[in-house]
């Protein structure tokens, strides 16, 4: 967040379109959590910004049992709150620090624990249609903003509900991603390549494709649905786990 914060406040100087900002910070009264050090930094920035005071921290201790993660309804608690706040001062975008390493963590946390393939878009809007949210570091890897940030001297305060759980599924998809990367360089990229390289029509999802009205007679049917330029890649069977991309698709491989 503080990496975010700084980098669209230096990139308001020179975009080709005028937006301004507003900093939100959530204290969830989470024992022994030094607003004060946030608070303080905030002012430094010269931005406007708002420390907004929710017990969520009671709730979540409350509902989640002893040793459950409870990232989940950590999360859902928090997003309803910015949900309300963008809202009522009438923001037309929130802005989350989520990174590429994020992404892939959820996309894996979705399929073994959820049964569902999907991660976290760079945009979307909210189920109720009235909030756009954006992930401008969709495309920075985790270490890159770390380095950064060490760079930068930002006072980080660790989360005492997550840092406090050491067995989260989280965490565990996070060293295996971690192994890959050191047993397979270029693997970690591929998967995050294969976020914007869909190919409906070679999954199971017949929602996303009508499996029903291809045309046995046609060998090239099939194709059909694809996006132009998809055909040959969706196709080819010789990708490699070290095949290296660009930093457009992905910084910091």
């Amino acid at each position: 967040s503080f990496v975010l914060l700084d980098i669209l406040s230096q990139l308001r100087e020179r975009a080709p379109v005028s937006f301004s900002l507003h900093a939100i910070h959530l204290d969830q009264n989470q024992p022994g959590f030094p607003v004060e050090i946030l608070r303080q930094y905030l002012e430094r920035t010269g931005l406007p910004f708002d420390i907004i005071d929710e017990d969520t921290y009671s709730i979540v201790k409350r509902v989640i049992p002893e040793g459950k993660t409870m990232c989940g309804l950590c999360s859902r608690l928090r997003r309803g709150i910015l949900y309300r706040y963008a809202g009522e001062h009438r923001m037309t975008r929130i802005a989350l620090g989520h990174h590429g390493d994020d992404m892939m963590e959820t996309l894996f946390l979705n399929m073994f624990h959820g049964g569902q393939l999907k991660s976290m878009p760079p945009k979307l809007r909210s189920d109720d249609g009235n909030h756009v949210v954006i992930r401008p570091l969709a495309y920075c890897r985790e270490k890159d903003i770390a380095r950064y940030a060490a760079l930068r001297g930002y006072p980080i305060i660790p989360c005492n509900l997550c840092g406090s759980q050491e067995h989260l599924q989280r965490k565990a998809i996070k060293n295996m991603l971690c192994e890959w990367e050191r047993s397979h360089p270029g693997r970690i990229a591929s998967i995050f390549r294969s976020l914007s390289h869909v190919a409906p029509s070679q999954l199971s999802d017949r929602a996303l494709f009508d499996f029903d009205a291809l045309d046995q007679n046609d060998a090239h049917s099939s194709l059909q649905w694809l996006p132009e330029g998809k055909v040959r890649s969706e196709h080819a069977e010789d990708a490699k786990d070290d095949e290296q991309f660009t930093p457009r698709q992905y910084i910091g491989n």
